[in-house]
This record gives C-alpha cells, structure tokens and sequence, in this order.
C-alpha cells in the first residue's frame, strides 16, 4: 500500500481467495483492503491513539440521507452523550482532495450537524472547525484531542 502521511501502526491482515482484508478495530471485522480502507484505518489508528478518541464513539460508513439520497459516511466520532462530534471522508492516497471533496463533507455536515470536519487522503489532511449557532466554517492546523473539544 501507499506510504501515508500519518503515523505508523501494526495492522493486522489476513489473505483469502487472493484478496487482503485488514481488520477494521472499530466494525471488529476484517474487510477488504482498498486503498481508501487504508487510508480510513490509519486516521482511525490516528484518532484513537494519538488523540484519544474512544473506538466505542466511533462509527464507520454510516447511512445518512441527505435530500431524499442515502449517503454513506466514512467515518464518524460521537461524543460521550451522542452527538456528532467529527466528521471524516477519506479518499485514496491518489485521489486528490479538491473544492468537490471539501463540498461533499460539508454537505454530508449540513445535516449531521457535527463540529469539526476533516478531508484526508492520507497525505493531505484538511480540518475546519464549524461554529453552531453561525454555520461558520473556520479551517484548523489539526484536530483538537478528544479531551480538548
């Protein structure tokens, strides 16, 4: 796989029919491993490790409408009590994160209504901090611990 702009962890593969699977911590499963998974479960690793947010909080490829579509999220952090604290789409390493990319997050925001946001490919990693009651979205260096927000 692509070498990442994210710090290093000991995954865990298996190989079955000629295909890989890395296991997911969050879904406790493997699944297959595609360049954009990679990318997913180095920022999960990221978030959990480095910034101590809980596996538990966390929810991968989650529905949401949005409209009348269904949508999929990559990833989701919650907070303690349940809402939505960080929204995260990850694309492959060589994907590049465009306006298109930023506008897909920030929609998928406008109506799960979480605080920060993030768009990563792995190498470039994007975040915005967004205000509640203005709708202001606001870009940060990076995100804050899971004890800071």
């Amino acid at each position: 796989m692509d070498q990442l702009s994210l710090p290093a962890y000991s995954h865990k593969l298996k190989y079955s029919e000629g295909k890989t699977f890395i296991l997911d911590q969050v879904r406790r499963k493997y699944v297959l491993l595609t360049p954009e998974e990679w990318v997913r479960q180095h920022i999960i690793f990221l978030l959990n490790e480095h910034l101590q947010y809980p596996l538990t909080l966390m929810s991968v490829e989650r529905g949401t409408k949005y409209n009348s579509l269904q949508k999929r999220t990559d990833l989701r952090v919650y907070s303690t009590e349940g809402f939505p604290l960080l929204l995260v789409e990850c694309k492959a390493p060589y994907v590049p994160i465009t306006e298109a990319t930023i506008r897909q997050v920030a929609v998928y925001n406008q109506t799960i209504a979480a605080p920060y946001l993030m768009v990563t490919n792995g190498r470039e990693h994007y975040c915005w901090h967004v205000q509640r009651e203005t709708g202001q979205i606001t870009p940060i260096p990076v995100l804050p611990s899971f004890f800071e927000i």
